[in-house]
């Protein structure tokens, strides 16, 4: 469970995205304006800022540069030019959203963002000969470090999400490469091959019949 701030000036989109939000078991605030916005992140601590470009007053742009320490940040705005888009990134957002949305695309950005953040604030991970770095994205073997191509980090991660669970292969496509990728389900099958080959995790990364993969727990190292 994550506490999300959605800033959204549109009674009807920020009553949607709290619901979206509730809906997954988050806590969620809304702030009208950037001011409020503003006042709210002073006096609270948020796993996820949803935010809208387009508020009254101090645009959403503004609200995130004066920030010292903004919260992961997903932009949220009816403007479509790339340069708005890359603008967004460039200052250090996870994500962008463009209006209108589908709800399930939100629930998907958002959800990425908050288990990539909540993995990186949690401990390195022991499975078995195997130990992950789950901040700074490395991984040793025996005490020897195994280096992981981008993509294949990604796809433990979201393993790491949900220790114990099955997962299906759909669900691990778009967790760890994203909502709009639209290669096939047999990318998941080969990344998974070369992550249990090079971090030997044959015994720990199971397959799940018929519904795709699931990561056995390990040990918190603090």
């Amino acid at each position: 469970m994550g506490r999300v701030l959605a800033v959204e000036d549109e009674e009807a989109i920020a009553r949607l995205i709290a619901m979206a939000m509730k809906s997954e078991g988050h806590l969620c605030d809304i702030a009208r304006d950037g001011l409020e916005a503003g006042r709210m992140l002073s006096g609270q601590k948020y796993d996820l800022m949803i935010l809208d470009v387009m508020l009254p007053g101090q645009d959403g742009f503004e609200l995130f540069e004066k920030l010292n320490n903004p919260p992961p940040t997903l932009f949220v705005t009816a403007r479509t030019a790339v340069e708005d888009r890359v603008r967004g990134l460039k200052m250090g957002a996870e994500d962008y959203l463009v209006k209108p949305f589908d709800v399930l695309e939100l629930l998907a950005r958002a959800g990425n963002i908050l288990r990539r953040h909540a993995a990186k604030g949690a401990a390195v991970l022991t499975l078995g000969h195997t130990k992950i770095d789950r901040e700074n994205h490395r991984t040793w073997v025996d005490g020897q470090e195994v280096e992981l191509t981008r993509q294949e980090f990604s796809l433990l991660e979201a393993l790491l999400a949900h220790p114990g669970r099955p997962l299906s292969r759909d669900q691990l496509l778009n967790d760890a490469w994203g909502y709009d990728y639209l290669g096939g389900t047999r990318t998941v099958d080969a990344h998974i091959q070369r992550i249990r080959k090079k971090l030997h995790l044959e015994d720990y990364i199971v397959t799940v019949h018929r519904i795709g993969y699931r990561l056995e727990k390990g040990e918190e190292n603090g």
